[in-house]
Formats: structure tokens, sequence, C-alpha cells
């Protein structure tokens, strides 16, 4: 059953029937955001606008997910079914499906993910060293956030490096425009271009959302908050709720300025602070307080709960990383087996969380938790399905699925190469864009010798007729036994593994990139069935499935694997960046010391604005904590090849704890190892002494 607005606040209430003049929520940490935006979207709709007229935007698809799920649940599914939520790129590939070819997109344009767009950097710039591609991407990435164009950056440039990657952004658009594709930046720079630059556009989607509401605010970057104000128009008529101490991403764009101008390019915007924090105890929250206080305000706010005291937050000194893990490990298991005498309550795996500020600190924490046989999930690093060349694989598997898909196309003619340049390429897609068709249907249509060489095109039918033979092959060949040889003849065909050692300077790297694919060779012939012995020297008989058959179904199995072991019960660890909108009951926040959170190079000036994105990182991590905080820091550190003094993170002091360091009770560890010795024997069956 839905909640009533009575569940809600004095200051939810207010965000929820403020609607006829801008409106920006601030919503701290806990405070209910998303109920506020679910119940502003049913009294909008009580007002008696349309579902179809009010727009959501988030950032992430599970954000977005939620949402419609909450929103579904106070409306009906009726009304729910026609509502606009959405995160802004996906709002951006909408907009750019229905109105793109005003900029000359056909409307199957394609959406290139960053390692193909590494690959057209890398044909743009003529290189093949990744880490340079790399450092064009992630500098043409901010340009692009930032709404400049090739000509701008060059301008602005401040050295070499900069001119010359300005200039193989130019080099780069015009392969876009070429291919008819856009990458993931384009996704909000080109709608923004649209709605600024063609009014009929512009009134359309004006008209067609009288009301926009967007999560997340202060992670908006500088042409976000521009496609916002174009879509909203001059009236202004929004919600934007966001939270400045939570402002973490500057690194990738994101700018808290665009809080400093919704006062001024909205003079009658209306400001409501949430301030009531329904998830942490107060001893959480006057920790959080304290240190998120020391950061210059935008807007005044302070969180409390009525959820008690709690137990205090406390801050374990550990020798050196090996020991910071071994304590952490104890301290979930003494809660678990509820020994600690300060918190009692059933406790579950998925109630802890281990947060780290970089990817690297989990590798000791991984140890203990396997050594202590405590199952446990990664969050926040690189997934199997996300390495590239995972994804040249799949990619080559959706063309054979469908032909029309072009991104998949561009990938699999490019990767590896085969004398098919860039030339051919944008030939082939004006010609494609020209009579409809998708790229490789358009490879066999009898007019393409108007448009490409008689040596182009015969190069595109090798290809085309190789996929072909290769979708025949995968459609005739069922059974693991038979399909995992059928596909490494595929990869010996299309040289892959060559293609692995010329594109990695180390050939330890291209080992572990094709250690990788065989893996993934292996996880697609499984898949087909058939009789497979396991360890125990049995065989099991499973439905046998041709190989295009799982080809079929690697969509939905890449969604699964996504979505991962997120709702199993495991601890968590995660990096505070990937913990950001998540909350657990018990938290342990590991390595806070210096150079490390905040985050600082040796060589490296810290300035005032980056630490205080490092304060609110911090904010971020203790306010995951519902019920108790344990903060660890190293006494020291291995830096390279030496073990270091470490020093504790100025943020240890700033949090203005009752108590000192706490040193480690031995009575925890026993109970820790007794708790390990059940969990142990209760696995193996068998009853512990």
């Amino acid at each position: 059953m839905a909640e009533a607005p009575s569940t809600l606040n004095p200051a939810q209430l207010q965000a929820v029937y403020h609607l006829h003049s801008p409106c920006l929520v601030l919503a701290g940490a806990g405070s209910g955001k998303t109920r506020v935006i679910t119940h502003k979207i049913a009294r909008l709709l009580q007002e008696g606008i349309a579902p179809s007229q009010i727009g959501a935007i988030t950032f992430t698809n599970k954000a977005a997910q939620e949402m419609r799920e909450r929103a579904r649940a106070l409306v009906g599914a009726r009304a729910a079914k026609d509502l606009l939520i959405a995160t802004f790129h996906s709002l951006g590939v909408r907009l750019l499906r229905e109105d793109g070819e005003r900029l000359g997109l056909k409307p199957k344009f394609s959406i290139l993910d960053a390692d193909d767009v590494l690959g057209v950097l890398r044909d743009a710039g003529g290189t093949t060293d990744a880490k340079l591609a790399r450092s064009w991407q992630w500098t043409i990435s901010l340009w692009k956030n930032n709404g400049l164009t090739p000509e701008q950056a060059e301008a602005a440039a401040q050295d070499d490096d900069e001119r010359i990657a300005a200039r193989v952004m130019k080099l780069y658009e015009e392969r876009l425009l070429a291919y008819s594709a856009v990458d993931f930046d384009d996704l909000i720079s080109l709608p923004l271009k649209l709605l600024q630059t063609d009014e009929d556009t512009r009134l359309k989607w004006q008209r067609k959302l009288r009301h926009v509401l967007v999560d997340e605010y202060q992670d908006t970057n500088a042409t976000q908050y521009d496609l916002l104000k174009a879509l909203v128009g001059q009236d202004g008529i929004f919600t934007a709720v966001g939270d400045d101490d939570q402002s973490i991403y500057g690194w990738r764009g994101a700018t808290i300025e665009n809080l400093k101008r919704l006062p001024l390019d909205y003079p009658n915007l209306k400001v409501i602070p949430l301030e009531q924090n329904y998830r942490s105890t107060s001893a959480i929250l006057t920790a959080a307080n304290n240190v998120i206080a020391l950061n210059p305000k935008i807007f005044q706010k302070k969180l409390w709960s009525d959820l008690g005291e709690g137990e205090p937050v406390k801050v374990v000194e550990s020798d050196q990383e090996e020991h910071e893990a071994e304590r952490a490990v104890t301290r979930i298991m003494a809660i678990r087996a509820n020994t600690t005498g300060e918190y009692t309550g059933i406790t579950e795996w998925k109630d802890f969380a281990i947060l780290y500020r970089a990817n690297h600190q989990s590798r000791k924490l991984e140890e203990a938790l396997r050594k202590a046989q405590i199952p446990y999930k990664v969050s926040g690093g690189q997934s199997f399905f996300d390495r590239a060349e995972i994804k040249d694989l799949c990619g080559w598997l959706r063309l054979l699925v469908n032909q029309d898909d072009d991104p998949a196309f561009l990938r699999a003619v490019t990767t590896p190469k085969r004398g098919i340049g860039h030339t051919t390429l944008a030939a082939l897609s004006d010609f494609s864009g020209k009579w409809r068709v998708s790229l490789f249907e358009a490879l066999f249509q009898e007019s393409l010798g108007t448009a490409l060489s008689a040596k182009a095109i015969g190069s595109l039918h090798e290809f085309g007729r190789y996929v072909n033979d290769l979708e025949y092959r995968a459609r005739h060949t069922v059974g693991a036994e038979a399909a995992r040889p059928m596909l490494l003849e595929w990869l010996t065909d299309i040289g892959y593994e060559q293609h692995l050692l010329d594109n990695e300077e180390n050939p330890k790297v291209a080992a572990a990139r094709w250690s990788n694919v065989i893996d993934f060779i292996d996880w697609v012939a499984k898949r087909c069935g058939g009789e497979i012995d396991n360890d125990g020297g049995m065989t099991v008989e499973t439905e046998k499935k041709s190989v295009l058959d799982v080809a079929q179904s690697i969509s939905v199995i890449l969604s699964l694997a996504e979505r991962g072991d997120q709702d199993q019960n495991m601890v968590t660890l995660s990096t505070l960046h990937a913990s950001k909108g998540l909350e657990w009951p018990h938290v342990v926040l590991v390595g806070v010391n210096e150079g490390t959170l905040p985050f600082k190079r040796d060589e490296e000036d810290m300035t005032a604005e980056r630490l205080e994105e490092e304060r609110r990182l911090m904010y971020v991590g203790i306010t995951r904590a519902r019920r108790t905080l344990l903060v660890s820091t190293l006494l020291r550190q291995k830096r390279g090849r030496e073990i270091k003094r470490a020093f504790p993170s100025r943020f240890i002091g700033e949090m203005k704890l009752d108590e000192r360091v706490i040193k480690e009770n031995p009575r925890d560890r026993i109970a820790a190892q007794r708790a390990a010795f059940a969990a142990r024997a209760a696995q193996a069956g068998k009853p512990p002494a």
C-alpha cells in the first residue's frame, strides 16, 4: 500500500506542495529524498498534469528503476506507465531518436561505448599507444562535459599535449559524424545543441515536459545544467533535489558551481532543506556534521536524527594493511556473533560494508575475508564483462544475432583490424544513411559501387561473407563439446591473440587478456550444454543449445552478470565513490590516513577545492553507517617497496570524538575465531567441538 502524505515531515510536505516556481530541495544524507520526489509526482498528477508531461531525471539506471517502482506503488501502474523517468543519458537518446535528424543523425545512429571510442581515437590520432589514447579520451570527455568544441578546446589549450588532444578531437568528431555514431558524452551535448539551435524542437519539448524533477543535482556538469535550462525554459518550473555536502565527482566534470548558479538564474528559487535523517544514530551524525562543518557552505543545513544516540564512533589503529584487514574481519565476526557488548541483534553478512578510498585497497581485505570463509562482493571495481577483450567478442556475437546492430558491426569490422579503414567506413555509413539500411545490409547493395572502389567493396564483401559463414556455423554447432573447438577456430580465423599482442606494450598484460578470452569461450561453451564432467568425475546431462542460441541470450546473461550478487547475503567491499546512495547497519572505514584520505600524491599540492571534495567524500563514508561505525587508521603503510610511517587523516580529528583511539579487545578476537570455526564446521556439515 502506498504511503499517505501524513507520513511526511513538515519540510518534506513543503517540498511536495511547492509546485508553481523553481524549487531546490537540499536533501541531506538519509533524509528521504526519493520519497519526496515520488510524492511530488503524485501531487502533480492531482493538480491535473498528465503523467507524460512529468519528467524525473536520475543519474543511474538503478536509481531510475527504483523511482519507477516507488512511483508505481504510489500512483498506480496505469499512471506510472506514462511517466518519463530516465537517466540524463537515456533522455538524451530519446530526444535524439525523435529529433536527431535535424542534426544530421540517422534514426538508427550508433552509440559507442568507452572501448569503441578508444579504437576510433587510436585511428584518428594515428597511434597504437593505448595509454596515450586513453588520456585523449579522458581529456576530450571533460571538454565535452564543459560544452567545448574542438576549436574552443584548442584555443584554451595550455600546453602542447592539450593542443594535440584538441586536434585529435576534431578528427575524432569527423569520424563520429561519418559513422553516424555518438559517444556517451554526446548524449548530453547533442541534445543541448539541438534545443539551443532549433526553436521548434525546443518549444516541442518544453510543451511536452511541464514539470521536471532532477535527482542528485549536485552531480550535474556544466552541459547537464544547460540542458535542464533549455528543457524548462524561462518559466523554470522544476524541482532540483541535491546536497552540496555530497558533491564528490568533480574529477569527472561534476561541478558544485551549478548549485551556486541556481539562485542567480532563478531569483524566485525556493530553497527547502531536509535535515531530519532517517538512517543513522545521533553519534554517527554528530561525527559527520563536525567534519563537513569545516567546508564553506552554499546553503545552511545540519542533520539530526530521532533514532537515539547509539554506539560511539570508534577509531582503531593497525600496524599495516594486513593487520588492518584482520581487525576489520574480527570486528564483523564479533558483531555478528553478538559478542562485542555494544550491539545486539540478528545480523547477516549483507549488513556489513568495508569502505576505502581506492580500488587497490581491497586486495588485503579480500584475502582476510577468504581466510575467514566470509562471503563477499566487490563494488566499484571492473566487472569481467566490462573488459575490452570480452566486449570485443560480445560485439561479434551480437552481430551474428542481429545484423542491423551497427555498433556491433563497427566493433567487429575494426577489431582486429582487417584493412578496412576510416575512409571506407565513412563512405559506407553515408551510403547506409542515404538508403536507410544498416551498415551490414549496405555491404551487398548493388549500387554500393557508386560510393566505394572495387577494392574497398572486395574487402567489405570478404568480411560480410565471413560473418554469414560464422553465423551458419554458430547455428549448427550444438553442445559444449562441439562449441569450444568451433569458438577457438573463430579466434584463430580473426587472429585475435595476435591482435592482443600487437596492441599491448607489455606481453604479460596481453597474456592476461588472452586468458580472459579463453575463460569467456569456456563460459559460452558450457552454456551450450550436453554432457559435462564435474569435479567428481561424474557426467551431468543438460539441454543442448547451439552457439547462436547462447549468443541470442547474451544480453540477458550480461544483464544478470551486471546485477551480480547485489541481493545475496555477502559482506560488501566498496570504494567510497561507489558507496554513495547506499547504506548498511555496520560500516568499517579503512585506510583513513593522510595521503590516502584525503588522497594526495607526494609531489602534489593540495588545493582548497580538492581538500573540500575529499572532506565531502569522508562525510559520504560516515553517513553510509546506520548503527555502528569503525574508522581504521594505519601506523605504517607500504609505499612502493618501502614500509613508511603513516599518519592519521586530519578528518579523524575533525570528527571530534569523545573517545580516544581504541585498542584491540582480545576477547573480540577469541570470539571471532570461535565464530569462524563454527562457520567452517557448519559448512562441512559437522557440529563444532
